[in-house]
């Protein structure tokens, strides 16, 4: 059974790894799989990089129509309006599967998914591919109908650019053989609530990692090799942008460290950057802080993780969080907010602390929740290991696909 994974990357952001992960694990199990993308990260023979003009003119051109909107806020905006070659190449590689994953920046037009004539796996990294252009809705409940007066936009408008991004979706996709695969319940709720997947077939199948790679390694062992102090109970924070990306809730994070200094951890604790370099003129975070930059290997990742006592994610929405569940499958208990896509990822008390959304107080509770019990933390620490490699592993996500795709194939 052929499988082409269509993804704008491989492994350079957590959408594109989760794509490179499955693919990893298809193989794995002998099924040949094959990714098709615009930017080629690594060195896989199985990962081709598409190098049409119309595929690198993508990234400059697809923001083009948002120059109607000054006044539009910061946000991730995908209009897809720009033409592609990729219905030819799905003719040429001939799968019985296309898997579609994160093909946002102008990598994939919403009118080619017609084109391909094949039977279509969608795995939502984020909520794109049910709205009217955004990738998180914030507050906004306009997908559930048809898009229009987009507050991404700074739009009062019904007939605005994402009512007509919804009006090509519907016209475009509804006569698709389309199943699709939300990573949490959370994220298959929202796609059964919306206008253009309520009527679809919708599945829950987590992310998976190599659960061999993103392991315990020795937490002295870690920290000498990161030059992190052995003294300290070391609190981690990572994500791409986390310290400006709003969603990521860095914001909320700030408080809830202030609030833990001044309730007696201040020479207890100190924390550990990932994902962004050290500002220019980094912020008072309340505790000594260790920036390690943006980290792309699954080994230097793993050490980060095993050399922490807990891991931070206290994003406002999140389809998943593979921060959450690396750091699980690497023994380290996570503390996030009991919404959105992280409340599949998290046990409340038993792999982390889930804590009230979205209330920095509660979320410095569930640090020092973590971090006062010896006995409780090497409880939190086995249980997450465990949780990983039950529902996070490769094999198992690989498996649950593969089913999925015999399944879709069966004639009648």
């Amino acid at each position: 059974m052929k499988v082409l994974h269509l993804s704008t990357s491989d492994i350079d952001n957590g959408g594109a790894r989760a794509a490179y992960r499955l693919h990893q694990g298809l193989r794995s199990l002998g099924c040949p799989s094959q990714m098709l993308v615009r930017a080629k990260f690594s060195a896989d023979p199985t990962v081709v990089a598409e190098r049409s003009l119309l595929t690198k003119l993508g990234p400059p051109l697809s923001g083009l129509p948002l120059r109607f909107y000054p006044q539009r806020p910061d946000g991730t905006f995908s209009p897809q309006w720009l033409p592609d070659v990729f219905a030819q190449r799905v003719k040429q590689e001939n799968p019985e599967v296309v898997h579609i994953h994160w093909v946002c920046n102008g990598y994939l037009q919403i009118e080619t998914l017609a084109r391909f004539q094949k039977p279509l796996v969608w795995t939502l990294h984020d909520m794109w591919p049910f709205t009217g252009g955004c990738h998180y809705n914030d507050d906004c409940d306009n997908y559930q109908q048809a898009c229009g007066a987009c507050p991404q936009l700074g739009s009062d408008r019904t007939g605005d650019l994402s009512h007509r991004i919804w009006q090509r979706k519907a016209k475009s996709w509804k006569n698709l053989n389309l199943t699709i695969v939300a990573t949490t319940s959370w994220m298959a709720d929202c796609a059964r609530s919306s206008s253009l997947f309520k009527h679809r077939r919708i599945e829950v199948i987590p992310l998976g990692l190599d659960t061999d790679k993103y392991k315990p390694h020795s937490q002295p062992f870690a920290r000498d090799v990161l030059n992190l102090p052995h003294d300290k109970q070391l609190v981690l924070f990572g994500a791409i942008g986390g310290t400006s990306d709003r969603r990521k809730g860095f914001h909320l994070l700030l408080p809830a460290l202030q609030r833990l200094k001044h309730s007696g951890w201040g020479e207890q604790i100190e924390l550990v950057l990932f994902g962004s370099a050290r500002p220019e003129q980094p912020p008072d975070l309340g505790f000594k802080t260790h920036y390690v930059g943006r980290l792309s290997d699954d080994i230097t990742l793993a050490l980060v993780y095993s050399a922490a006592d807990v891991m931070i994610v206290p994003s406002i929405q999140e389809a998943f969080g593979q921060t959450a569940s690396e750091a699980m499958a690497c023994g380290t208990p996570v503390v996030a907010f009991n919404a959105t896509g992280l409340k599949d990822v998290v046990d409340h008390q038993q792999t982390g602390y889930l804590a009230t959304p979205f209330e920095p107080e509660d979320l410095a509770k569930g640090i020092a929740w973590v971090l006062s019990d010896q006995e409780r933390h090497q409880m939190l620490k086995d249980n997450a290991r465990n949780k990983a490699l039950q529902e996070f592993s490769e094999a198992v996500q690989a498996q649950r696909y593969l089913s999925l795709y015999k399944e879709i194939l069966l004639p009648g």
